[in-house]
This record gives C-alpha cells, sequence and structure tokens, in this order.
C-alpha cells in the first residue's frame, strides 16, 4: 500500500470542499481557520498539486481537488458507518463489568437475580480483578472501584462509604474465650486480608490498641475468604459493613463490638463519560442506586437488633 498523506490533512481538505468555507469546515472540525489553512497547504505540499486557487476572500476549488473529493467523501462516510455499527454493537451488545472480588461474591452475587428480573434484556459479563482496567482496549462498559472518587475523564458515582468492624461467628463466643472488651482480642485468631492489610491496625487504633497482638493471625488472599473463614469459627475477621450485612441479617456472622471505624475510601461506579448515558449503562446506574439505598436500611435495621 503507498503512503497516504495525513488523514488530518485529508479531512480539512473534504470539510473545506463540501462546505465551501474555511470558517464553516473549522467550526465543523472543532479547530480553528488557521489551524485548517494550515492543514490544505501541507497537503497540498504533500501532494505536489494545488487543490484550491487563492481568490479574492475565497477559495476556488480546483480541477485536482475535484477529482479528489468524490472518493474522500465516501471515504469518510464509509469510516463513519463502520464506527456507527460498532457503536450500536456496543449498545446491543453484553454490559461487561469489572470489579472486586470481595465485592462480587459479598455484596454483587446476593442482588443479582433481582437484576435479572428487573431487565432480563441484559445479558451481564462480570470480570474480577484488583487492577484499575482500560476500558477502550479491554471492552468493560463499567467498573466498581474503591479509593478517593478522583478518576479523571470518567463519570463517577459514589455508591457506599467504608466503616469496618470485627465479625465473628456466634459459635465462637459459645466455645471460644470470653470477647466482651477490645482487649480480649489478643487471645484469638485474626483473620487478615492480603487485599486489605491496613483494616485490622486502623481499627485497633481506634481503641485504643495500637500494639495488641493476637493469639493467632491467618492471611487469606482477599477479605471474602477471611469472612468465609470467620463464618466456619476459625476466627475473627473485619469488613466494611456493606459486605457483611446479609450475614448479620441471616445470624451467620455477629458484631462482639459496637464501635465501627471509617476508613478512607469509598466504593463507586465508574466508566467513560461519553458512555454514561447508554440505555444499557443507564438501567445498571439506576439499579445500583436502587440497591445500594436499600443496602443501607438493611445495615441500619441489622445494627439495631
Amino acid at each position: 500500500m503507498s503512503r497516504l498523506p495525513s488523514l488530518i490533512a485529508l479531512r480539512a481538505f473534504e470539510a473545506v470542499a463540501r462546505t465551501e468555507s474555511v470558517t464553516r469546515a473549522a467550526e465543523e472540525l472543532n479547530v480553528s481557520p488557521s489551524a485548517v489553512s494550515h492543514q490544505i497547504r501541507n497537503l497540498e505540499t504533500d501532494l505536489g498539486i494545488p487543490l484550491f486557487r487563492r481568490e479574492r476572500r475565497r477559495l476556488a476549488i480546483t480541477e485536482a481537488g475535484a477529482a479528489l473529493l468524490p472518493g474522500l467523501h465516501d471515504g469518510f462516510e464509509r469510516i463513519a458507518a463502520a464506527v456507527a455499527g460498532l457503536e450500536t454493537q456496543r449498545h446491543a451488545g453484553p454490559l461487561t463489568v469489572s470489579m472486586v472480588s470481595t465485592f462480587a461474591l459479598r455484596w454483587f452475587m446476593a442482588r443479582l437475580p433481582r437484576f435479572q428480573r428487573r431487565h432480563p434484556e441484559i445479558e451481564l459479563r462480570i470480570s474480577t480483578t484488583l487492577r484499575t482496567v482500560n476500558f477502550e482496549r479491554e471492552g468493560f462498559d463499567v467498573a466498581i472501584r474503591s479509593g478517593g472518587g478522583d478518576w479523571p475523564d470518567l463519570h463517577v458515582e459514589h455508591l457506599f462509604d467504608v466503616e469496618i468492624v470485627p465479625v465473628c461467628s456466634p459459635k465462637l463466643l459459645a466455645d471460644g474465650p470470653p470477647l466482651t472488651r477490645p482487649e480480649d482480642l489478643g487471645h484469638h485468631t485474626l483473620l487478615y486480608a492480603d487485599t486489605r492489610p491496613d483494616d485490622w491496625p486502623a481499627w485497633l487504633r481506634g481503641v485504643g490498641l495500637p500494639k495488641l497482638d493476637p493469639a493467632r493471625s491467618l492471611t487469606f488472599e482477599a477479605t471474602h475468604f477471611a469472612l468465609q473463614a470467620a463464618i466456619q469459627g476459625a476466627g475473627i475477621a473485619i469488613a466494611g459493613r456493606p459486605f457483611i450485612a446479609d450475614d448479620l441479617a441471616l445470624g451467620n456472622l455477629i458484631m462482639p463490638f459496637d464501635h465501627m471505624e471509617s476508613i478512607p475510601g469509598a466504593y463507586y461506579l465508574v466508566c467513560p463519560e461519553i458512555w454514561a448515558e447508554r440505555s444499557k449503562i443507564v438501567a445498571f446506574r439506576r439499579w445500583l442506586d436502587e440497591e445500594t439505598t436499600g443496602g443501607r436500611a438493611v445495615i441500619a435495621a441489622s445494627n439495631s437488633n
């Protein structure tokens, strides 16, 4: 394939020739008239032939320019149609969502059937990962992220803040050492998560025990696995309230202490700004908003019992 001139310059020429105006072409391309004129001059230099005659107050297209225009116009129309077709496919295809495993397993999956009943027309594809995904390159529509909410060029919606609290199985209290004061944690096994190494130290500082050493400790890859171990009576885990609300309500876990420690970093839904109003993303956003509001109500009810 022979070398093509700059596509930017070709686009500028097509717009000027079609609109018969540098000013209107500049408005269409969202650049300055001088930038359009510069691209035209570069294209003429590259091709070695004049495309316009500079007449007083106007540009008149040359015979060479008139010969070039139909092919370019058709080419850009085909490009626009191809992009529109891809956009339609993204609108109609599955909704692909990235989230961390604890959010998926401890909060999202229990609520998934409600989304399916509400929106049977939307196919979901869920991927769990700790890393920040690239929406364009990896094909994700939305992501659930934990952090400060400051992601430039993304549409960001707050889901919930995080307050952490220790939890354990009721049978641990029945069969193990007493657990009436935070100091009693030193006689128990504390369950840690590699992905949340600061949660236990933050909570212990909050109750004035920054140097407490537990009798034993177990460390898991993620909070979800630590909570599963706590349900089985293996020790005391610590987690954000949204991720334990269901098990508190079911009686699988209890909170031995009332103190809840607020920590930095909330959970957010994020997606590219220009995608936020796609119908399937709007449906997902609205459903998440309803679920997180309802989730706070469930947590409040659990804490009052």
